[in-house]
């Protein structure tokens, strides 16, 4: 393995040069870091992290938090999106993703603890159940932390505009003329509680009256419970003639069900997804949803943790940052017959 000591006597100069002039340090000039980065690179040196670490006090190592309720993970394409943007920025900036659990082998711990345990500089908390006693440990912790679509009193968070998308999603529908529109919503959280706040405000500012048959709740990416209550909602005596899903897996399950009841997608029942899901886009009909702008949530989730990680001081109004969606028209909704 190539040491310091190799490419200090490579160069001619002495290993104290060589490692200030490997880690960026201002007291060696540019031409010698040039020479000392090539001939370490022509040798093939690869830094030690262990030592780095001692030397730094920072592992360079960040903990990545994405266990819902679903058990859901990278198989949620929301999240998933939303941390490929993350890991992008990160990694240029010199660091690793590590996913955090409440297993190391056999053994149970705390995520708490498994972030002491490995060490982290810092945490994504992505995807999980915020309201559980062993995230609220974390949050409170000292790691620097920044949550996505979860806002803790004097946390750092990213989050998507849920009350602008249901909103945008409410004013198509009744440009398109329907009067009887039915939610199906997720569960407890603060993207449930903005979306469905958003949603009884413009029903009341445009009918005076929710009705509470029409507002559902279900579970997001739960295709099966989605199905049935789109089923319940079909046979109910005065049906809906637009349906709202928390997602655009429920809104797919929709389609089966209304199409199981011989029920016209978009002429009959019009349905309106959210996500903006890249891989359904490509089914028939195509479906009218919200598209959340995951890249730069990602983007501006890392650009936050790393203003974090240098200690920089995040003012109170930039702590929370709001990253808006877009309505994507498709084949599911129309006018009501």
């Amino acid at each position: 393995m190539v040491s310091i000591k190799d490419i200090a006597n490579a160069c001619g100069c002495s290993a104290a040069t060589v490692s200030k002039a490997l880690n960026d340090h201002d007291d060696v000039g540019s031409a010698t870091k040039k020479r000392v980065r090539e001939t370490a690179k022509q040798l093939g040196y690869l830094p030690n992290s262990m030592a780095r670490a001692l030397k730094t006090k920072k592992t360079y190592n960040i903990g990545v938090l994405m266990v819902d309720k679903a058990n859901s993970g990278l198989k949620h394409h929301y999240f998933a999106a939303i941390l490929d943007s993350f890991k992008v920025i990160m990694e240029q900036n010199g660091y690793d993703l590590t996913f955090i659990s409440n297993q190391i082998g056999d053994e149970a711990y705390s995520y708490y603890e498994h972030c002491m345990y490995r060490n982290v500089d810092g945490v994504l908390a992505a995807c999980v159940d915020f309201n559980a006693s062993e995230v609220q440990r974390l949050l409170s912790s000292d790691f620097p932390i920044v949550s996505i679509d979860h806002v803790e009193a004097g946390g750092y968070a990213v989050v998507s505009d849920n009350e602008k998308g249901m909103r945008d999603a409410l004013a198509f529908a009744l440009e398109q003329g329907h009067e009887r529109i039915a939610y199906i919503y997720g569960e407890d959280s603060q993207v449930t509680s903005a979306r469905v706040e958003a949603f009884c405000e413009v029903i009341r500012v445009h009918q005076h009256d929710v009705k509470k048959t029409y507002l559902r709740q279900a579970k997001y990416l739960d295709a099966d419970l989605s199905y049935q209550i789109t089923l319940e909602l079909l046979r109910s005596e005065e049906r809906p003639t637009c349906i709202l899903y928390p997602d655009d897996i429920c809104a797919l399950a929709g389609v089966s069900a209304i199409r199981e009841e011989g029920l016209r997608i978009g002429k009959d029942i019009s349905v309106i997804g959210y996500d903006g899901t890249p891989l359904l886009r490509m089914l028939r009909p195509t479906i009218t949803t919200i598209a959340q702008d995951t890249e730069a949530m990602g983007r501006k989730a890392a650009d936050m943790l790393l203003r974090l990680l240098r200690k920089e001081e995040i003012p109170q109004e930039e702590r929370v940052q709001f990253c808006s969606g877009d309505l994507m028209k498709g084949e599911t909704v129309g006018t009501p017959d």
